[in-house]
């Protein structure tokens, strides 16, 4: 982390001082999924990539709160003044930041050489320009893409950033479960400078750990709401074509028949009897068929690289003054944990961390 803020930061951690890990968790997954998006990394200081994340986490508030809710199953509200309006305020300029880096691109890109995401949408959009027939319609345009974007970066930024601090916190507060996870780390990689995504099939414990973090952490309790696009029976049921379908993911992280320990924080879910990683049918959260989330593959290299790189070189305390810890979520359409502080050292003796 190059910016003088978080050179800060990292100096108050390492001089045993605790602070709320949000802003590094979230600047870090921002910063991934811009690189996909944008083709290049922000500086933690930069003005845009500052302005850019302060609007995703205002229109994250909003989006995750009850008034979000009530937008979508209540659409008679919709004509008054309420809190919910301030959602499309952010998202008008959220889409006037990331039009200004579009038009950037089409000023700058090489035809046949795609720099990002942005360059091949802007290929995509080319290519029918020049192929389209009268006969012809396409997706493929400048609000469509912006509408991509936006899609992109909130869910690349907001799920992991939660997830993240979801396991830090069990990791704080369940130390035996921190020491296996880098006792397993340590013998993995011995004197190897860096982890690669690979290593994981060599990290059945660590493995265990993230996925239940994922599974308490119950980020997306009703992932994404769909649509019957055609008249359909389930088990008996009949579900007309436009039918809105809310999947319940929580209905199957914590199912008491599938689950070894259901109602706790316990990596054994995981495990079976001679310690290799498994993952049971009910584990989804990223939803489950062909309208599963489109980033699980990056969100997987995400935590377990994220992870295994701070444990490697830290020890995770819980503020000695820090009271109990809550392990209650904050409920919206996403859930996430409740503000706590963290506290590191460098791994050597112990000593005291206070807030």
């Amino acid at each position: 982390m190059r910016s003088n803020l978080s050179s800060h930061i990292w100096r108050n951690l390492l001089a045993g001082k605790a602070i709320d890990p949000q802003y590094i968790f979230h600047h870090a997954a921002s910063n991934i999924i811009a690189a996909i998006i944008f083709g290049s990394r922000f500086r933690y200081q930069d003005e845009y990539f500052l302005k850019l994340v302060t609007a995703i986490e205002d229109f994250a508030k909003v989006i995750i709160g009850p008034w979000a809710m009530l937008y979508e199953i209540a659409p008679a509200l919709r004509i008054f003044p309420l809190p919910f309006r301030k959602g499309f305020q952010y998202f008008d300029q959220i889409k006037q930041h990331i039009l200004k880096v579009v038009g950037e691109h089409k000023m700058s890109r090489v035809a046949g050489k795609p720099r990002d995401l942005i360059d091949i949408y802007l290929e995509e959009m080319e290519k029918f320009f020049y192929l389209q027939r009268a006969d012809q319609c396409t997706t493929f345009n400048n609000s469509q893409m912006a509408t991509l974007l936006f899609d992109l970066f909130l869910a690349g930024t907001e799920t992991t950033s939660n997830t993240i601090r979801t396991l830090i916190l069990y990791l704080m507060t369940h130390t035996y479960i921190q020491e296996r996870c880098q006792q397993e780390i340590d013998e993995v990689l011995g004197a190897r400078e860096h982890v690669t995504y690979e290593d994981r099939n060599a990290m059945p414990y660590v493995q265990a750990v993230i996925h239940e973090a994922q599974r308490v952490g119950d980020i997306a309790p009703l992932s994404m709401f769909h649509t019957a696009t055609t008249n359909t029976k389930l088990q008996g049921y009949s579900i007309p074509k436009g039918t809105i379908i809310i999947p319940y993911l929580s209905s199957a992280l914590r199912d008491k028949s599938q689950w070894k320990f259901p109602n706790e924080f316990n990596p054994q879910n995981f495990l079976n009897e001679k310690g290799e990683f498994v993952k049971p049918d009910a584990f989804m959260p990223f939803s489950v068929g062909s309208r599963a989330c489109l980033g699980e593959s990056l969100a997987r290299m995400e935590l377990f690289l994220i992870l295994v790189t701070i444990l490697r070189r830290f020890r995770l305390i819980w503020p000695e003054d820090a009271g109990v810890p809550d392990f209650n979520l904050i409920y919206g359409l996403t859930q996430s944990a409740k503000p706590y502080r963290l506290c590191v050292e460098l791994r050597r003796p112990e000593k005291t961390c206070k807030s």
